[in-house]
């Protein structure tokens, strides 16, 4: 059973990193296009916008799995500046702060940082044609 899963690995890491992008990038679209429609809408160039303008644009790369590393290291930033800015002021306790989905977004990104795409996106592709072009 181990090793079953154990050659499942690189393919679980591509999930997550697909799932976890996903998720983030709708709060992108909901920030920055409104999509889906919102109670409040951030106000253009304010820092909620801004955020959503990263979510959206790096959650991309992160999802098609382009510069996933550079991609992830600035989300994961983005999303510790989110949780002690935004929510840690309310509450010491993420599940009274509202900032639990920040807590994992940042340590899943942190994760993909050291891990990578996994063997499906770009970053992947791109690196196989360079082994059969040397």
């Amino acid at each position: 059973m181990l090793p079953a899963l154990h050659s499942l690995h690189p393919y679980l890491l591509s999930l997550l990193r697909i799932v976890a992008s996903l998720v983030l990038f709708s709060y992108g679209t909901q920030k920055v296009l409104h999509f889906p429609a919102a109670e409040t809408v951030p106000a253009v160039g304010s820092l909620s916008w801004i955020a959503g303008l990263l979510e959206l644009t790096l959650g991309f790369l992160v999802l098609i799995g382009f510069q996933t590393r550079v991609a992830s290291f600035v989300l994961s930033g983005l999303m510790a500046f989110a949780y002690f800015l935004r929510h840690a002021p309310q509450s010491f306790y993420p599940a009274q702060n509202g900032g639990v989905s920040a807590i994992l977004f940042c340590f899943i990104f942190l994760f993909l940082v050291a891990a990578g795409s996994g063997p499906l996106g770009i970053d992947a592709l791109t690196k196989r044609k360079q082994g059969h072009a040397a």
